[in-house]
């Protein structure tokens, strides 16, 4: 039987993950942390607005005897809604068929989000229960975004349990194809005025 989770941290921290820690000697500062009451349970201000910027996640799910697996879901900027401050929300467009998120899931809820922002270097882990939902189109309708050209097959609806982010250690730095293109076109708007502008002295000075 699964020992009980006393905070919400320990939802990672299992006694085996923390006698490592003893061992390695990082345990005392995450003591501090339980101390504390873990990590945070619930989605605030900051984790949504981070969460509505982004384009891409990860979403592990694991099958009834604990095979893992990773699949990615990505959209535009908005495609991951927060619903409540508990729960999170995104339409789940059509693709290859093979459905192994949507077994796995019907088997075991237990799943986990890892999101990743390259632009920034910051990473949130998100531990929780997820769920498909195939036949309520309003709700899937209400989280398709607007104007995408996709074909949205059904709903995944995440409750969290506990999150927490990593430091920016080793993430590369990386920017998206658009808003490098954003900012090129807006540094030669600026050169084009500035050279318009010096174009403009030098003819007031002959």
């Amino acid at each position: 039987m699964a020992e009980a989770q006393h905070v919400s941290s320990d939802i990672a921290f299992t006694p085996t993950v923390k006698a490592i820690q003893a061992r390695k000697g990082s345990r005392d500062a995450y003591a501090r942390v339980e101390r504390n009451g873990g990590w945070s349970t619930t989605i605030d201000d900051n984790l949504a607005a981070f969460l509505r910027a982004q384009t891409s996640v990860l979403l592990a799910t694991a099958s009834a005897d604990r095979q893992p697996y990773i699949q990615h879901r990505g959209g535009p900027a908005g495609f991951l809604h927060v619903l409540d401050e508990h729960t999170l929300g995104f339409a789940d467009f059509k693709g290859n068929q093979q459905f192994i998120t949507q077994g796995n899931l019907a088997e075991n809820p237990k799943a986990y989000l890892f999101v990743i922002d390259y632009a920034h270097r910051r990473r949130i882990k998100i531990w929780g229960r997820a769920k498909v939902i195939e036949d309520d189109p309003e709700l899937i309708t209400r989280l398709m975004p607007k104007g995408y050209k996709a074909r949205p097959e059904q709903a995944i609806l995440f409750e969290v349990a506990a999150w927490d982010s990593n430091c920016p250690q080793h993430i590369p730095q990386k920017f998206d194809a658009a808003d490098v293109a954003a900012a090129i076109t807006s540094r030669d708007i600026r050169i084009a005025e500035l050279e318009a502008l010096l174009a403009a002295a030098t003819k007031a000075r002959e």
